[in-house]
């Protein structure tokens, strides 16, 4: 008989932890909260909750509306000319160093695999910086949509090097890359067709009035996409989380009327996602994680600094190919934002675990690196550009007192 007794335990949890957030003030996302209150009602202390066979498969309902939800983050029209190759140049720079790191770590005898550790290091949580940013009032300055831009190949390129180096299915990298282009094909071809079907006059009316009635067709269809795509990526061998990315990317592109004809389709999709199954993927992490294990020895403790050291370095430094797109203090708060990531450690670590290249406890220290980096770097970054916005608008007023009853002159 299947219980679902775990299930109602993490939908409390779900409800539970950003009440906590609202209620208390505390400047953290409500997903740090969710992973640490996942470990307290898991086996490890209360034992109120298990990853059980309905809990795991609402985790994966989970991540792939997360992955989902990312893509359709993107910005494609800001990705483009100069923005384009300074991103990309710091990204190059960002792997790079990784690589390095993760060489460094593994002639420590620290992991197994660099290249997966370099994968995890140069990553970047869009999903948590894009609403810092917003926060701060950068969203709509060239120093904000370049660190928005930063971070959405920082999280695009690592799920593409996920599918081509570590999917679980055998055969070669040459086999892979012809995979991989022959998955992307099928998604253009499904693209075109949605935007071929869009122009039908009939179609579109038809999809108009069943938008917002019961039959909810739009999401109804972004489901099916996201289905469609997870079922393409594991048929081409390719992690699922790719096809759960690539889905929301498609919905990005092809949906460029949004504002005109269906404008909470995307928060129908985001009520879905982080209303329901987000949490559990995040909850479950929290229950899965062998806490014990970090505590067990000094070593294991130590590697906890290590590892968060790392993401600052790998994603922190790159930050300084911005400096023509802010000042010293955005520069400073767009290293910390960009070196804030979970869902990639998170995701990526399970993989390394499942394949043998990483060690449980280099994994609960990589989860552990990255819940303290959302934790601790939005918050200074946040401050750093408030304060940059001050002194930016202390300097405005100035001029304009400077020349307050003045005559222009040329």
């Amino acid at each position: 008989m299947v219980s679902f007794g775990s299930v109602a335990v993490i939908a409390a949890v779900a409800l539970i932890a950003p009440l906590v957030v609202g209620l208390t003030g505390l400047r953290l996302p409500a997903i740090v909260l969710e992973i640490l209150l996942g470990i307290v009602v898991g086996p490890q202390v209360l034992g109120w909750a298990s990853f059980d066979r309905p809990v795991e498969v609402m985790s994966m309902f989970g991540l792939a509306f997360l992955l989902l939800l990312a893509g359709l983050e993107i910005d494609f029209d800001r990705l483009r000319g100069r923005l384009l190759k300074t991103t990309s140049l710091g990204y190059v720079i960002s792997f790079a160093l990784a690589l390095v790191v993760g060489f460094g770590l593994k002639g420590a005898d620290l992991v197994k695999s660099p290249l997966l550790v370099a994968v995890i290091l140069s990553a970047t949580g869009l999903g948590i910086i894009l609403p810092i940013l917003k926060d701060a009032g950068q969203t709509s300055t060239p120093f904000g949509q370049v660190v928005v831009a930063g971070a959405s190949i920082a999280e695009v390129t690592p799920i593409v090097f996920l599918s081509l180096f570590f999917s679980g299915e055998s055969g070669g990298l040459g086999s892979k890359l012809v995979l991989l282009i022959g998955f992307f094909v099928f998604v253009v071809a499904i693209g075109l067709s949605i935007v071929g079907a869009e122009r039908s006059m009939r179609l579109s009316s038809t999809l108009l009035r069943l938008q917002d009635t019961t039959a909810e067709i739009r999401v109804r269809g972004a489901f099916l996409l996201l289905a469609l795509f997870v079922v393409l990526a594991s048929k081409f061998g390719l992690e699922a989380i790719l096809g759960a990315f690539l889905a929301g990317a498609t919905l990005k592109l092809v949906d460029r009327d949004e504002s005109m004809t269906h404008a909470f389709f995307h928060h129908k999709l985001e009520a879905a996602g982080f209303g329901v199954f987000v949490p559990f993927f995040f909850v479950s992490t929290g229950i899965k994680l062998d806490v014990s294990s970090l505590f067990a020895s000094g070593s294991a403790l130590a590697r906890v600094p290590i590892f968060l050291a790392a993401l600052l370095l790998v994603r922190g430094l790159p930050a300084l190919v911005y400096r023509t797109f802010g000042t010293t203090r955005q520069l400073v708060g767009a290293g910390l934002l960009q070196a804030t990531s979970l869902s990639i450690p998170v995701v990526a670590g399970q993989i390394g675990v499942d394949l043998g290249l990483i060690r449980p406890i280099n994994y609960v220290a990589l989860v552990a690196a990255g819940l303290i980096s959302v934790i601790v770097f939005p918050l200074v970054a946040l401050t750093l550009l408030r304060e940059s916005r001050e002194v930016a608008g202390g300097r405005v007023a100035r001029v304009e007192g400077d020349h307050e009853g003045r005559p222009y002159t040329a």
